[in-house]
């Protein structure tokens, strides 16, 4: 056979992804604000799209708004919720609004005493019952991420009045700008020494000047002179609590009768102690904001109607509505004499119909996903987390007829609010565990809530093991290896039983 060139013509089918096929994929995976954003860049780049002016009231709404608003009928199939042109006042609802819960599910968040201690850098108070050295109550949450005064500019401002010397005045600023959130120095004070090119001796002065800063407590180094600051601040800083604030790793283990012994103090002394211990502020800086904190914007709001049903929407404050300007189109062309030119136009008019078009496909995608999750997730909106089912993106995937990567990137980055707070579309997919009748299964949220529930409700005297829990959950319905309550327990937070004992067992002392 001879070997030599020769030209062959094969007939093939192949997948090509055109540009406007990637947009349009990517789209799927942009969050409302993002959204917002690529809009303003379109608008820039395209004279031919433009922004409708405010939507009417609701009464007046207009034919196509069922791409950004559907409700959920019991019963009905997906595909008969979205897209049939029927207003949402057509659709009757059969939904019972009457047993919904509207009570928020609380989250965790709760440090003990214990992990204060044992952990003086990370973030967080260290009790339920936080009270700071002037015994007033601590900073609550909009306090601290409210975006005023940081800790920062208020050390700063201390700065000048404190000290007329300079160089003093720099290096404490130096100093200041190591600190962290919580208002401990992170860093070696001898790295600062060298960074500075400055003695240790001076260093520490400038250091010593930031200790007599408010709030009393910053610039420690360690959550023990953090404590002792405030306790010298107090005038609560005798021999007995120097050797409490120095030995807090025993308070942490629970060892109290050892760390009586050691203050030398009898039971109503130590306890005292222990109180004056507790109000004190393990992290003074929390109390000052810090950057401010961007506010989770939903993308999709579902709401109980008044007849008992489910109304779905995307937030509309968020998506601009585009239109193409006609009358722009019509006036441009009009004075296109070159081929160039009229291409152009053509080009721009193909864009913007295209990206009218993708965006509405996208509203119509999320709302066809968000109405199947409100779907398979009902008890969850009704009857809280407890109800919350397994559910994966297949499942989902496979009811409104979308392939399980789209779904995958509705469901990225947004978030879904309700009466019971904002979510993010991952949280209603969950893996399951087994069920003791063997019909169905539960959720791992639903598992985790009913753990907290049952150790929030135990006798301090009488502290749940992990394989009381294994058997109290079966009772409930979970069949679960104690591994696996292990596992759930330290996931919400919750410490092992002998942690538990010594935390109550402090908190009894109190």
């Amino acid at each position: 056979m001879a070997l030599g060139p020769r030209l062959d013509l094969r007939q093939s089918q192949s997948l090509v992804m055109t540009p406007q096929l990637q947009q349009a994929i990517k789209l799927l995976a942009l969050s409302n604000l993002e959204i917002e954003t690529f809009i303003g860049e379109a608008l820039d780049a395209n004279p031919l799209l433009d922004v409708t002016p405010e939507t009417a009231p609701a009464e007046a709404a207009e034919p196509g708004d069922e791409a950004r608003r559907t409700s959920l009928e019991g019963g009905s199939p997906v595909d008969q919720l979205i897209g049939e042109g029927r207003g949402a006042e057509d659709r009757p609802l059969d939904i019972d609004g009457a047993a919904i819960d509207a009570d928020r599910d609380t989250g965790d968040g709760a440090v003990t005493l214990a992990d204060a201690v044992a952990r003086p850098g990370d973030s967080g108070d260290w009790s339920g019952d936080l009270r700071l050295a002037g015994g007033e109550e601590g900073p609550t949450i909009d306090e601290r991420g409210g975006g005023g005064e940081t800790l920062r500019e208020h050390l700063d401002a201390q700065v000048g009045p404190a000290t007329r010397d300079p160089v003093q005045a720099g290096i404490a600023r130096v100093i200041i700008g190591h600190l962290d959130e919580a208002g401990y120095l992170p860093v070696a004070l001898a790295d600062i020494a060298t960074d500075l090119d400055i003695d240790a001796d001076e260093a520490a002065r400038a250091l010593a000047l930031v200790h007599g800063f408010d709030p009393t407590g910053v610039g420690a180094r360690s959550l023990s002179e953090c404590i002792a600051l405030q306790a010298r601040e107090a005038d609560r800083y005798d021999p007995c609590m120097a050797r409490l604030i120095d030995n807090l790793d025993l308070l942490a283990r629970g060892e109290l009768a050892r760390l009586k012994r050691m203050c030398g103090v009898d039971d109503e002394d130590f306890a005292d102690m222990l109180r004056e211990l507790r109000g004190y502020d393990p992290k003074p800086g929390l109390r000052f904001g810090g950057e401010p904190s961007g506010a989770v914007v939903p993308d999709i709001l579902v709401a109980a109607r008044a007849d008992g049903g489910w109304d779905i929407s995307l937030n509309q404050a968020t998506l601009p509505r585009l239109i193409v300007n006609r009358g722009y189109y019509v006036e441009v062309r009009g004075s296109c004499d070159d081929k160039g030119s009229r291409a152009w136009l053509s080009e721009k008019l193909a864009d913007a119909n295209w990206l009218i078009k993708a965006l509405d496909q996208r509203q119509r995608t999320i709302l066809k996903v968000a109405t199947e999750l409100v779907k398979q997730q009902e008890g969850f909106f009704r009857r809280g987390v407890s109800q919350l089912r397994p559910l994966t993106l297949r499942a989902v995937a496979e009811a409104v007829g979308l392939h399980e990567s789209t779904v995958s990137r509705v469901t990225s980055n947004k978030f879904l609010q309700c009466a019971r707070g904002t979510y993010e579309l991952k949280y209603f997919f969950s893996s399951g565990v087994a069920s003791a009748s063997g019909e169905g299964g539960a959720s791992a949220e639903a598992v985790k809530a009913a753990i907290r529930q049952l150790i929030d409700a135990e006798d301090p005297k009488a502290i749940l093991s992990d394989d009381t829990l294994v058997d109290m959950l079966k009772d409930k319905g979970f069949e679960l290896a104690r591994r696996t309550v292990a596992k759930y327990r330290e996931a919400i937070g919750l410490g092992s039983s002998v942690q538990r004992r010594r935390q109550k067992a402090l908190a009894a002392v109190r």
